[in-house]
């Protein structure tokens, strides 16, 4: 059979009742809350990856060892993502979006708060980085099913000529939870050494028993996707989307994991490998720099949601085009900036950086559902978009600091990497059909 570039589709009988804006903005918003709870989950991890866990849970005679062992820790969760995207792709793709969204934001809320009383290797030995690194997969696990569900419950809920926004108001949780998790980090910093790796670090894990409350309150209200209600309702549903996903769309998976390795990559450089660059390499205090990664999320709170609003107007592709090919020539002047090391500067560089990032966030999660069919959406989805995650966004901190080290410090390395995934981005999106103008209101052809 041939493959499909984009959705099979056929007519339907039935016209789904489109939502009160009102209501499709009651379940953006709660797609949104519970996103933004999740990442923060995620993003704490890396922040203290790079600041303390080093030192209290891989702790050595050489730093850089046990640096590289903190970031790989990081990177573990990152290849449990494409398996929480196969697992829960499958079941929302076979009971619903709903059930999922609130399955995962249990298992990332319970895993966060477990890292937060976690004995640390003084105490306990070996056991206390077997035990993190089993928690981060958890957390990886579950922010992989996390993703798909959240995008297609604001995406399937949207008219046609908004899903970019719609899709963009979900990805705004990724810098919402950024910015929670630098601020808490930002606060708990300001402490003396002694008192934030004692006790200190713990605090924003602990913090997530609050956030997990508000987010399940949330999101056990919210409406399942009519047009997953639908396709249930009709008996449409895929007996194995998994299958179907690599029958129909195999090229479209890879086109999606393509586009994903710019984004990813230089997100993570800009946004965790910066952290132990900057106070390691150039002894710029922790908080200063934490603050140059805040001010970057709260711009992206605005950026992202224009990009995909823009997306709507002109396309998907044009719009991601401009942002990984910015990616690649910012990719050198990044450093130039950081290796000022005056403090407003470095702020520039992150915040730039950032933006070049969310001209591809933003249309992204409209972008990657168009390409898959109604029935497949979820597996399709979340498997493109998850299975690039290890690869370009978990490996970046580790490689860049693997350069760095070879490079004796110099940072060209790095730039050079950044532009490769640039490059290999423009490629997948160049070979991506436009999609922003298409009709997924409709169920796929048998």
């Amino acid at each position: 059979m041939q493959e499909s570039n984009a959705p099979s589709t056929v007519e339907d009988t039935e016209t789904i009742v489109p939502l009160a804006p009102a209501d499709v903005r009651r379940v953006v918003l709660a797609s949104f809350v519970g996103t933004t709870i999740e990442w923060y989950d995620f993003f704490i991890y890396g922040t203290a990856a790079a600041l303390v866990f080093n030192k209290l849970f891989f702790p050595g005679d050489d730093a850089f060892i046990s640096q590289m062992a903190s970031y790989g820790s990081f990177a573990i969760g990152f290849f449990a993502r494409p398996l929480g995207g196969v697992v829960f792709g499958h079941f929302g793709d076979r009971i619903g979006r709903k059930a999922m969204l609130v399955t995962t934001l249990m298992m990332m809320g319970v895993a966060t708060c477990l890292i937060g009383i976690l004995p640390t290797h003084q105490s306990i030995g070996i056991a206390a980085p077997i035990i993190l690194v089993l928690l981060r997969l958890v957390q990886g696990f579950g922010v992989g099913g996390e993703w798909g569900g959240a995008v297609l419950m604001a995406v399937e809920h949207g008219h046609g000529g908004r899903r970019g926004l719609y899709g963009s108001c979900v990805q705004m949780g990724v810098p919402a939870g950024l910015l929670l998790a630098t601020g808490v980090f930002a606060l708990v910093t300001r402490m003396d050494e002694a008192a934030f790796l004692s006790w200190g670090w713990r605090l924003p894990f602990l913090f997530g028993v609050v956030l997990l409350a508000v987010g399940m309150f949330i999101r056990v209200r919210v409406m399942e996707s009519p047009l997953f209600a639908q396709m249930q309702k009709k008996k449409t549903v895929s007996p194995l989307p998994i299958l179907d996903v690599f029958r129909h769309y195999r090229r479209n998976v890879f086109l999606a994991m393509g586009a994903r390795f710019a984004e990813n990559a230089c997100f993570y450089i800009f946004s965790v490998f910066v952290l132990s660059f900057a106070t390691k390499q150039l002894q710029l205090q922790r908080s200063d720099v934490l603050i140059g990664v805040w001010i970057a999320a709260s711009v992206q709170l605005i950026a992202i949601p224009a990009f995909g609003l823009l997306s709507d107007r002109i396309g998907r592709r044009p719009v991601y085009l401009c942002g990984a090919l910015f990616i690649g020539a910012f990719s050198f002047p990044f450093f130039w900036l950081i290796e000022t090391q005056i403090v407003s500067l470095v702020w520039l560089a992150i915040v730039i950086g950032m933006v070049g990032h969310a001209a591809m966030y933003g249309p992204q999660a409209a972008f990657f559902s168009e390409l898959f069919g109604t029935k497949v959406r979820y597996s399709g989805a979340s498997i493109g978009y998850q299975l690039a995650s290890p690869f370009a966004g978990g490996l970046a901190p580790l490689i860049a600091t693997a350069l760095l080290k070879w490079s004796d410090g110099a940072t060209w390395p790095v730039s050079l990497y950044l532009m490769a995934t640039a490059a290999l981005t423009v490629v997948a999106v160049l070979l991506a059909a436009e999609t922003f103008e298409q009709d997924i209101g409709t169920t796929d052809a048998d």
